[in-house]
């Protein structure tokens, strides 16, 4: 099964080298195990544009759907074979990345 696993970040800064470099050995080891699937870093929220199109037209707004402190800075698409293998897995890159992580499966 495949899970989403989200970083939740609610600093304006980059990672540091030090937690780049642990994200570097964590996402080696997912593609060793075979957990990989897919990740990436996102843009700060500033830089996102929202799209309403279940009107007539549709609505471009700048700026993030939510006003918030936290904010999606990341997220790892990983292969496990049960939600336990899962969070382990994310426990393990919420500490190489030092931010809280939310995991949901994809259905």
């Amino acid at each position: 099964m495949q899970y989403l696993v989200s970083v939740i970040d609610d600093t304006a800064g980059l990672a540091t080298p030090e937690e780049d470099a642990a994200i570097d050995v964590f996402n080696a080891r997912l593609q060793a195990e075979g957990h990989w699937v897919f990740a990436g870093g996102l843009a700060e929220p500033s830089s996102a544009t929202v799209i309403d199109n279940r009107g007539g037209e549709a609505l471009f707004t700048d700026g993030p759907f939510l006003e918030s402190k936290e904010h999606l800075a990341g997220f790892w698409i990983m292969e496990a074979p049960d939600l336990d293998v899962a969070l382990k897995l994310a426990a393990e890159g919420s500490k190489a990345c030092n931010r809280k992580i939310e995991v949901r499966p994809i259905l």
